[in-house]
């Protein structure tokens, strides 16, 4: 998604993310295979959490379904973004609940119809594909935030590590989180 359509979607916690991430996105980031990147942003009650994710780190391909078994392979893959409460699981004690997802990939959305929810995404070169998805809690409980567990490397075998900017009203801070760890921890 690009970087000011995720400004109009999530307002100022994106703000802070831009000021530590607009090097990347100026500089054309590198698309890495078995990668993923999460932005989380965190606004009083409200939390942020984006991902960019190449195909081939979710699928093992990059293009369109071609076949039954990839059509099938890209159905149940972006069934399984939709389902961010499954994926993404927010400390208990902060009493989150998932308000809104956004799913989106250009080589997948085109080739069949678009489902609710998923949004178009023009991505110019089809060999590097990516899949882009945006979740909003809001938490009950915000000062009880201080993790995320996360099903990623569970649900995608092809990914190994997840690079992490978390932005939040004590700070800013990354992480990289490599296969098999489940924790985000969020800023204290």
């Amino acid at each position: 998604m690009q970087l000011t359509r995720r400004l109009q979607v999530f307002g100022i916690p994106c703000l802070m993310l831009a000021a530590v991430s607009f090097p990347a996105y100026a500089s054309g980031k590198a698309h890495t295979h078995g990668q993923m990147e999460l932005d989380v942003a965190v606004d009083g009650q409200q939390l942020s959490i984006q991902i960019e994710a190449p195909l081939d780190s979710l699928l093992g391909f990059e293009h369109a379904p071609r076949n039954a078994k990839e059509r099938k392979a890209a159905d149940e893959l972006l069934q399984r973004m939709r389902n961010g409460a499954g994926l993404l699981q927010p400390s208990p004690a902060a009493q989150c609940t998932l308000v809104r997802q956004d799913v989106e990939s250009a080589v997948l959305t085109a080739a069949a119809p678009a489902k609710a929810g998923a949004g178009a995404h023009a991505h110019e070169e089809e060999e590097h594909a990516d899949l882009d998805a945006d979740y909003e809690f809001r938490c009950l409980q915000p000062a009880q935030l201080g993790q995320v567990e996360h099903g990623l490397f569970e649900a995608f075998s092809r990914l190994n590590r997840i690079e992490v900017r978390i932005a939040g009203a004590k700070g800013q801070s990354k992480q990289t989180l490599k296969r098999p760890a489940k924790m985000l921890k969020l800023l204290p």
